[in-house]
């Protein structure tokens, strides 16, 4: 996996943590425990009345045990998103149990 990690170097990603938060920014490294570091990285705080909070965490550690996915963000697509205005449902999905 880290070798599929060199294209996105200097590029933007959407990283997905294990305890389900987004943690955007630019990858400027990682290393071959999946340890990244991110520059210029925001969390999006996703919520069902008040939209989307982006909170600024500049350069940014993200532990390779704690990353779930990681992807390439269209920045052109990305920044036409009005974040503000998005508001977000969860409905419960049937015989899935919290352990």
């Amino acid at each position: 996996m880290t070798s599929a990690l060199e294209n996105y170097i200097n590029r933007t990603v959407a990283v997905i943590t294990s305890d389900g938060r987004m943690i955007v920014g630019t990858l400027k490294g990682f290393d071959q425990t999946i340890n990244l570091i991110l520059d210029e990285s925001h969390e999006r705080v996703f919520s069902s009345s008040q939209g989307v909070e982006q909170v600024v965490l500049g350069l940014y550690i993200v532990r390779g045990d704690n990353v779930a996915v990681i992807g390439e963000i269209d920045e052109e697509t990305d920044s036409a998103l009005d974040l503000g205005c998005a508001h977000f449902t969860a409905e419960k999905i049937d015989g899935l149990e919290k352990t």
